[in-house]
């Protein structure tokens, strides 16, 4: 989100747009791991300009080494997507299953039981839940299904930031 609350004319209402434009470039790629950057909120209060220097292009270079210098300030982390997972299994396998999902750093919301079905709900990370049809199947004996959605993003614990930012620099 971008605003503006500049006064009297320190930056020409023309160049707004540019400022706007540079900080919106640098929000594609953050400089935390590489990854978009959300949930930021930048105002222009105030600024300068020549009448022979200034252009669209100065004020979007301007904005950028603004966002640089600042950004990392406001302590930025990492975030991941979160999905709402709901199992149905047999009763006897309830508890290797639920096992599982908590091994795979998932919360469980809810469990109960119909007609000899243990019914799971829970939330998991994403990054956790690859391969989990095949281990669901293998732990059920080909009986357990499953429904998955995106619920929403969640601060990535910091030990898993950390290795996340270190293995993106060696990539780099």
């Amino acid at each position: 989100m971008f605003d503006e609350e500049v006064v009297g004319g320190r930056v020409p209402k023309q160049y707004i747009p540019s400022v706007k434009k540079g900080f919106e470039d640098c929000l594609l790629k953050g400089p935390v791991a590489g990854f978009p950057v959300i949930g930021l909120k930048t105002v222009l209060t105030d600024g300068s300009y020549h009448e022979v220097d200034s252009s669209d292009r100065a004020f979007q270079t301007c904005a950028q080494g603004c966002f640089r210098e600042t950004f990392m300030k406001t302590r930025p982390v990492l975030l991941e997507p979160v999905m709402k997972l709901d199992v149905e299994a047999p009763d006897q396998f309830q508890g290797p299953v639920t096992g599982d999902v908590v091994s795979r750093r998932g919360i469980i919301m809810s469990t109960s039981n119909r007609d000899g079905l243990a019914l799971i709900s829970a939330e998991v990370p994403l990054a956790e839940t690859f391969g989990y049809a095949t281990d669901l199947r293998s732990m059920t004996q080909g009986q357990g299904t499953f429904t998955m959605e995106l619920l929403c993003y969640r601060r990535v614990p910091a030990s898993i930031q950390e290795e996340i930012i270190k293995k993106r620099k060696e990539d780099s």
